[in-house]
């Protein structure tokens, strides 16, 4: 067998709004989101908001950041989004509070099966919870939970759940020592 992407359906998907909920999301997400033109965070949070992101206090969205869609967003008090962050939320994508996803750190909730002929579309949610660190353009693939205060470390690429409190480097991730936090 030989993979056919003429035959690759992903009919069965619903991103969870409608095609004019799409089109304006692209347009906010493409001029207020994507550029560096707009580093004010106040209306950024109001704007997911009101395209149906569940948004907390404290809220600090920098500049160039993609998000595929604000109504699969939930994100707790006082979390930090970098520069350059992906959040490809094809499912819903639960950030916790006090949580940093530095500069060009990516969260991916869609890949496709390789095993398949039509290399069908795969989707599964991604839950980061309080206090976690996504270091620089670090990869969290689809499905998995990055439990309290995890730390995946640059350039790293988590394939499984990180443990609670443990830092994680490489590609793929391993655990290199528990994280210890100081008052």
């Amino acid at each position: 067998m030989k993979t056919d992407l003429s035959t690759y359906d992903n009919s069965w998907y619903n991103t969870g709004a409608g095609p004019v909920k799409r089109l304006l999301w692209y347009v906010v997400n493409m001029l207020v989101f994507q550029t560096y033109l707009f580093p004010v965070h106040a209306p950024k949070v109001w704007l997911l908001k009101l395209f149906g992101a569940r948004m907390g206090k404290g809220i600090v969205i920098k500049p160039s950041v993609n998000i595929k869609y604000a109504w699969n967003l939930r994100v707790g008090d006082h979390t930090w989004i970098g520069e350059n962050v992906w959040i490809d939320n094809l499912v819903p994508v639960s950030i916790g509070s006090h949580v940093c996803l530095s500069q060009g750190s990516m969260l991916l909730t869609g890949n496709h099966n390789y095993k398949k002929v039509g290399f069908d579309l795969m989707v599964s949610p991604i839950t980061l919870e309080d206090g976690v660190w996504i270091g620089a353009r670090s990869l969290v693939c689809p499905g998995l939970t990055c439990h309290s205060h995890s730390v995946l470390s640059a350039q790293s690429v988590a394939t499984v759940n990180l443990e609670p409190y443990m830092i994680y480097a490489g590609n793929p991730a391993q655990v290199v020592r528990e994280r210890e936090i100081e008052a």
